[in-house]
């Protein structure tokens, strides 16, 4: 058991290794803001994804599969990310002003539920939750029963927490070797690829639309 523990905590660190709308967001709110907040951000996401979890386990999760529930979703992505990029660019200009080590103006609160929104709202995640766990998940529960997928899926989430503080560190040291200039362009390039996921998911709602209506 000791193995299989070991190789599903090694799935929660693949999970979140990746680059996506979540590394990059701790990464911007990291660079502003510090610590706390990079790891808040990722920690608002794995809420997130303790929902779905909890969606999948009681069998409700089939309602994605109507398209009117999918567009709703990409919907959801595309204006989620979308403002969350736009607010980088927005407030890029900011750091040129403020000391790197000023008190931040970001709650942790509000970097909490920037990482809880960009998770839930993120159909991608949605998808795998639903296909990749929920597979899993039935899978071990088969053959070992409920008690130990619940302990299965705890590995995975003590992963995703290990890759959090990994990257809320490593984004907390090196931004004391950033210049002023340099955190202007990181928050603009964050928003910027924010912006791309959410045209993504906006492309996406598109098509979805246009398959309702054919």
């Amino acid at each position: 058991m000791t193995s299989g523990l070991f190789s599903y905590f090694l799935l929660g660190i693949s999970l979140s290794a990746p680059v996506g709308p979540i590394n990059v967001a701790q990464i911007n709110k990291g660079i502003k803001n510090g610590f706390w907040n990079a790891w808040l951000v990722g920690m608002g996401a794995m809420i997130a994804d303790v929902c779905m979890m909890l969606l999948i386990y009681l069998g409700i999760t089939r309602i994605f599969e109507y398209e009117g529930v999918k567009l709703a979703m990409w919907t959801l992505g595309f204006i989620t990310l979308g403002y969350l990029g736009y607010d980088s660019i927005r407030n890029a200009s900011v750091n040129i002003s403020a000391d790197i080590n000023a008190q931040s103006k970001e709650s942790l609160s509000q970097s909490f539920l920037s990482g809880f929104l960009i998770a839930i709202s993120n159909p991608l995640n949605i998808v795998f939750w639903v296909g990749i766990y929920g597979s899993m998940l039935t899978s071990v529960i088969n053959k070992l029963g409920k008690q130990e997928a619940i302990l299965y899926s705890t590995a995975i989430f003590v992963g995703i927490t290990c890759w959090d503080l990994f990257m809320a560190t490593i984004v907390h040291f090196g931004r004391k070797r950033l210049n002023l200039n340099m955190l202007k362009w990181v928050s603009i390039i964050a928003g910027v690829v924010l912006i791309g996921f959410g045209l993504t998911f906006g492309y996406q709602a598109i098509k979805s639309i246009l398959s309702l209506l054919s």
